[in-house]
């Protein structure tokens, strides 16, 4: 089966925290094979880790568990490719989003993935973009 949601970073982090109950009965719901991250969702979780780290060893033990169940779709030149057009449109329209959340969209974007976030005032910008937030289910 290949993917059909993308998580954003924000709901990565809900899930590790385990503080939206109708997120992880929604995710259980869908196949495993169902739900990916982003390269990009991979490093900021990697990141938010090594920042606190060595206080933060529980933490980095969930995280790798985190990533070892779910798949990580690369960054590739498609992707990027995309995340060039998806920034020079929203920063000629006045719409311009966060450069990571912008290579998220991208990434889900040339990917036909619905992205998964809680901030979908942000996504709605990226036209094309199917976005759902999981955690008002």
């Amino acid at each position: 089966m290949t993917p059909r949601f993308m998580l954003d970073t924000n709901i990565a982090s809900y899930l590790l925290r385990g503080s939206h109950p109708a997120l992880e009965q929604r995710l259980r719901r869908e196949a495993v094979a169902a739900v990916c991250i982003s390269a990009i969702t991979r490093a900021e979780l990697r990141y938010g880790v090594a920042r606190l780290l060595p206080a933060a060893t529980r933490l980095d033990r969930e995280v790798e568990r985190f990533l070892r169940g779910i798949t990580t779709l690369a960054w590739d030149d498609a992707a990027a490719d995309a995340y060039g057009q998806v920034r020079a449109r929203l920063e000629r329209q006045g719409q311009a989003i966060g450069a990571l959340d912008t290579q998220i969209a991208a990434h889900a974007l040339i990917t036909n993935l619905t992205l998964i976030t809680h901030n979908v005032r942000e996504f709605q910008r990226v036209a094309g973009l199917q976005v759902e937030d999981w955690t008002r289910t």
